[in-house]
Parts: structure tokens; C-alpha cells; sequence
């Protein structure tokens, strides 16, 4: 992660699908947002989502980081799929709407690092 981020100067923008003419983000467009993110997040074979997993202790601070990652893509219009369990959560972000990743994926995914700390 950069002390400046591009992804900091956005917000996430709805997406209204393939029907618009949204593509998703080319693979070397992706790798390059990621640049920007924690280094934990790690892009999909695929290139279509983009995966961080939480180590944390415990069941309920597993449970308090999904619900934290749950609140902040409310807030910002654009679900992650999450899972967790006893130890680990883990957030994916992906355009279901474009079958792939929009830069709000990074966008949001951006608000979640800068949120975890």
C-alpha cells in the first residue's frame, strides 16, 4: 500500500450491469488496483473477484469483523460476500452485476482496509 491512494480520492458509484456497457476491469487494470490495497488481498485466477482473509482470536471477533464488513458495504451501496468462522474472515468482492471486478470492488475493498487498520 502507497502513502497516497487513488483509491481514497473515490467513491463507489452504482453499477447498473452489462445492460449499461460495464465490462469488467481488464486483468492488468486489476493487478495494478491491487497494488493499492493491503497486502493481503489477493486476486482470483480468473482476475474476476478479489479475497482477503482476517486471522483474528475467536469466534466473536470473527463474527464483529463481518458484521464491520457487512455495515461498510451498506453504507457504500456495493455488498462483499463474506464468510467466517471460528477464527478467520474472510471478505470477496466482485460486480455481480458485470460478471467480474469494477473499480468500486476496489474502491469499497479500500474503505474496509482503511477500516481494519
Amino acid at each position: 500500500m502507497t502513502d497516497t491512494n487513488i483509491l481514497d480520492q473515490q467513491d463507489c458509484v452504482p453499477c447498473s450491469g452489462k445492460e449499461s456497457g460495464i465490462k469488467p476491469l481488464a486483468p492488468k487494470r486489476a493487478a495494478d488496483l491491487l497494488h493499492h490495497l493491503h497486502e493481503d488481498w489477493s486476486l482470483s485466477e480468473d482476475s474476476s473477484s478479489i479475497v482477503r482473509e482476517i486471522k483474528v482470536k475467536g469466534f466473536a471477533k470473527a463474527v464483529y469483523l463481518a458484521n464491520m464488513a457487512a455495515y461498510i458495504g451498506d453504507q457504500d451501496g456495493h455488498h462483499p460476500d463474506i464468510q467466517f468462522g471460528w477464527g478467520y474472515c474472510r471478505i470477496l468482492y466482485t460486480t455481480h452485476a458485470i460478471g467480474g471486478l469494477s473499480e468500486n470492488d476496489f474502491i469499497c475493498a479500500r474503505h474496509l482496509d482503511k477500516a481494519v487498520g
